[in-house]
């Protein structure tokens, strides 16, 4: 059964989003959030916050939808189930570590790096890469400036450059970065609409990018056009309108991974996993 959402003056059900101050997840929900094409019933509002506070809110059934951290996912799978769509996936690019220029790899390894946080992706990513690190946790938006102070000597940051290791470690595959998830208890009827609506956005802003790139930009820490575009179709193209089946692959296998270093529950039933709006094989 649906749980009790609240509702405006127009008697549309109210339904939070919850995703990240990032020019593709405003891209992404830019015309579901701004009325750019009906959604008889339902009145979605954005709330943005950084990934990690979004991965906590969900720990704790705050929202009706958000995106989270596919690292996440099998905390909250009992309460929420992800969306078969708005993927952030990285085609051979993906979370990267950064450091002053002259810091070998070596160096970076042996000393504290700052991590955006431990339920990011982007962690499990390190982990799976490099194994254990020392590590401090540090806002995302603030890891750049604290290596150029000098307060930390490299930083892993989400959503830059280029990651080649996942990409040959599996044949090809797309590094899974972040997903969007829906509430259980909104019943199954109500996570198949919002699911076909979040769908339908992207594909309004991916056909009419103009006024999306425009809003997307606002989120973008000063970027210019150029820079505004290219990082929207780095995370934003036709497999975050369907994870596809290789996108799909690509999660289990990741889990997966997780599994092995301990990092995912080894309860966590990686080959049962479901995706909301996922169309038949």
């Amino acid at each position: 059964m649906a749980s009790k959402l609240p509702v405006d003056g127009k008697g549309d059900i109210l339904v939070r989003i919850g995703h990240s101050p990032d020019p593709d997840d405003a891209f992404m929900f830019h015309a579901m959030t701004t009325g750019a094409f009906p959604t008889p019933g339902y009145n979605f509002v954005h709330e943005l916050q950084d990934i990690e506070t979004l991965n906590h809110r969900a720990m704790n059934c705050d929202l009706e939808v958000s995106a989270v951290s596919i690292h996440a996912f099998p905390e909250i799978s009992s309460d929420y189930a992800l969306m078969n769509c708005g993927a952030s996936m990285g085609e051979g690019y993906g979370p990267m570590v950064v450091c002053k220029q002259g810091v070998d790899e070596e160096e970076a390894r042996a000393n504290v790096i700052a991590i955006p946080g431990l339920k990011t992706s982007a962690y499990l990513g390190i982990r799976l890469c490099w194994g254990e690190i020392q590590y401090e946790v540090v806002p995302f938006d603030e890891i750049i400036p604290r290596i150029l102070d000098d307060t930390y000597m490299s930083g892993l940051i989400i959503h830059e450059g280029q990651l080649i290791w996942w990409n040959k470690k599996t044949g090809g595959l797309p590094m899974p970065l972040g997903g969007n998830v829906v509430r259980r208890d909104l019943g199954q009827k109500m996570m198949e609409d919002v699911t076909l609506y979040t769908k339908m956005s992207i594909e309004h802003s991916i056909k009419f990018p103009d006024t999306a790139l425009e809003f997307a930009k606002k989120w973008g820490r000063g970027i210019d056009d150029e820079t505004n575009k290219q990082f929207v179709q780095m995370y934003v193209n036709e497999r975050t309108i369907d994870y596809q089946r290789e996108g799909r692959e690509s999660i289990r296998l990741f889990l997966k991974e997780g599994q092995k270093i301990g990092m995912i529950s080894a309860d966590f039933d990686v080959d049962g996993m479901a995706f909301i709006g996922q169309p038949g094989e």
